[in-house]
């Protein structure tokens, strides 16, 4: 804003009548300035209020829980470290899960039930791509940065059982700590020790063991042999197809 110039003319009353002119017009100035100002922040605040909010939840059924999710129960964080989903006769089914709560690390086993709704968390993620592991350390790198970070086997539960070498996976971050991995639906892996196939194994007869190549151990048909690449489904450590 241009500076005022304020031009005295001579006689007393001259000068008193610009000074009081020029002091309403320093008021009016200020004035403007403050109204500007409360604009401005009035801007600034219906620009957030109408910014997209980030979620923080999203439900699944508990029948789609699987290893590395992270869900809030009872007001807590957890992440998922194992599901089973169990269907006794006729009785309903259920998904049976071991946990660990985030902020106290304590492990908890619970069961869902089968039909019920589950709050999931909605956290930072970013893609990595798994490399290898030492003993208990599993190593990933970013694909963006190619940073290297490990997470170790407590935390991972039994993600482990389907980190495969150069497979991507996307890493859960919670308050910039790494506690969890997002998995695939299903990952193709390779048996490397089963029974031999039975003459005339239908897919009906009875499922044999079959263990894989991260050491999970899955039911397979019998018609299925080592060396061969099956589907399996991660929410339930299941078979789903032979994969040609």
């Amino acid at each position: 804003m241009s500076p005022f110039i304020l031009v005295i003319p001579t006689g007393a009353e001259s000068i008193s009548q610009c000074a009081s002119c020029y002091s309403a017009c320093t008021a009016s100035q200020s004035v403007l300035l403050a109204g500007i100002s409360e604009i401005r922040n009035r801007s600034r605040e219906l620009s957030a209020a109408l910014r997209p909010q980030k979620k923080t939840m999203s439900s699944v059924k508990a029948t789609q829980l699987r290893p590395g999710m992270v869900i809030q129960h009872e007001g807590q964080l957890f992440t998922i470290f194992s599901v089973d989903h169990r269907t006794p006769g006729n009785k309903r089914g259920s998904m049976q899960t071991r946990m660990r709560n985030l902020r106290t690390g304590a492990i908890i086993d619970y069961r869902f039930r089968a039909e019920e709704f589950v709050d999931r968390a909605i956290l930072d993620e970013v893609e990595f791509e798994y490399l290898y592991n030492e003993g208990d350390d599993f190593h990933f790198m970013n694909t963006k940065n190619y940073e290297q970070m490990q997470m170790n086997r407590e935390e991972l539960g039994e993600t482990v059982y389907y980190l495969i070498p150069s497979t991507l996976v996307r890493v859960e971050f919670f308050e910039e700590k790494a506690i969890g991995v997002d998995l695939p639906d299903t990952m193709d892996m390779k048996v490397i020790q089963t029974e031999p196939t039975l003459q005339k194994a239908t897919a009906s007869a009875v499922m044999k063991p079959a263990t894989l190549e991260t050491g999970l151990v899955v039911q397979v048909p019998p018609f299925v042999n080592e060396g061969d690449r099956i589907k399996v489904d991660t929410s339930e450590a299941r078979y789903v197809q032979r994969v040609e």
